[in-house]
């Protein structure tokens, strides 16, 4: 019997039976659909950590003072105060694998402009620091290494700040605004950038160079932190070996010692949340893929089902010429079909209720390729497993007890 002729028996036979077809794909449907959803929840949630990620510049390295915490041990204050001047120099000048690298202190208090204050931090940088957060002036202008030589009382803002202490709507540039008694001229307004993943508002900022900070408000000669950046992500690994040479070689540490500094990357925090996303989307797809195991059992009751209510017409089948490979092959037919159709329509109520997600609980979604054909496979792998056995119990029939079956 060829393949056309069992095609169009097995479509008959679901025909036949509509209501228990379609409530036997459901379980598929429901299974194909749950997976592609949860799937473009975990990759997008991915998606978006990578992209903030980029944002705060992805091949960004950080240089703290102070031996990496264990076990929340409390260390020396002369500890923290490791990092020099020099330091930063060295690095500067003698790092291959650095597009930009700028020293960080900061000094938190009170900022007063008028009748207006804020609670903020001023942070000592260097010029390149824009370049290492990626940020941009949107009015005015960065402060110059002129004014860092100079320790010029100058600053550069956020928009946060400018709302609170300018409400009036003026442009700040070229305004004074005082922080612990030491004024500050307002050289240019940072392009806002909004709140982070983690809820911190990027916009509160204020910059200043590095030296007005040391010299005028902490009266201190040690650096808070260094703030670099590779050439690229990759070399990210050889800037840190390279930093790490360098900044043992200037505090004189013998080979036995441990580092008095802390150095922490962005790919080490984009490794560690993109684990963490990959076991959630893997958690959630097999939640979802259980689905598919129940609705894989579904379709083996109906089939067996199907094949006790038809034992007779399988029996005069067999009696007229139908051979056990015929009748297998038209039961598998049947259940790759109900597995088949069921992925299809699961297919599209998954890309449908991502959708719906995406624009009612504005979650980031992101439906990748292999999640629609995976989907697609597992349902067609289901179909054909779990449709075997019935198939093959009924190719097994003997057609005489077949014909007398009641």
């Amino acid at each position: 019997m060829n393949g056309t002729n069992l095609f169009k028996i097995a479509l008959r036979a679901l025909a036949n039976n509509k209501l228990r077809a379609f409530l036997t794909m459901l379980g598929i449907i429901i299974g194909v659909a749950s997976v592609i959803t949860m799937l473009a929840i975990g990759q997008g949630s991915k998606k978006s950590i990578q992209q903030q990620i980029s944002e705060m510049g992805s091949n960004m390295i950080m240089i703290h003072p102070g031996a990496d915490m264990r076990g929340g041990v409390r260390q020396d204050p002369s500890a923290m105060q490791t990092l020099k001047l020099a330091d930063y120099e060295a690095l500067r000048d003698e790092t291959n694998f650095l597009s930009a690298i700028s020293p960080n202190v900061s000094s938190s208090g009170q900022l007063i402009a008028g009748n207006n204050n804020y609670p903020a931090s001023v942070n000592g940088v260097g010029t390149e620091y824009l370049d290492i957060r990626q940020l941009t002036v949107e009015n005015g202008e960065m402060f110059t290494e002129a004014d860092i030589q100079s320790s010029a009382k100058v600053c550069v803002i956020g928009k946060t700040i400018v709302d609170n202490l300018f409400p009036d709507g003026s442009d700040p540039v070229g305004k004074i605004i005082r922080f612990s008694k030491i004024p500050l001229r307002v050289v240019g307004v940072l392009k806002s950038k909004g709140y982070n993943s983690m809820g911190q508002d990027q916009d509160a900022v204020v910059l200043a160079p590095y030296t007005t900070v040391m010299k005028r408000l902490l009266a201190v000669t040690y650096l808070q932190g260094v703030f670099a950046s590779a050439l690229t992500e990759d070399m990210t690994d050889y800037a840190t070996e390279e930093i790490i040479e360098i900044l043992r070689r200037n505090h004189k540490l013998k080979a036995s010692d441990d580092d008095d500094f802390t150095i922490r990357t962005q790919q080490e925090l984009s490794t560690m949340l993109n684990s963490t996303t990959d076991l959630m989307t893997t958690l959630l797809a097999c939640i979802a893929g259980i689905s598919l195991v129940v609705g894989g059992i579904g379709i083996m009751n109906i089939m067996y089902v199907s094949v006790t209510e038809r034992t007779r017409e399988i029996g005069l089948r067999m009696s007229v010429g139908a051979r056990g490979v015929d009748i297998l092959s038209q039961f598998l037919i049947e259940a790759i079909m109900i597995s088949i159709t069921g992925g299809i329509i699961g297919v599209i109520i998954g890309c449908g209720a991502s959708w719906i997600v995406k624009s009612v609980a504005h979650w980031p979604i992101f439906i990748q390729p292999w999640s629609v054909v995976l989907s697609f496979a597992v349902c067609t792998v289901t179909g054909v497993f779990f449709g075997w056995y019935p198939a093959k119990k009924a190719a097994d029939l003997d057609p005489i007890e077949a014909i007398r079956y009641e």
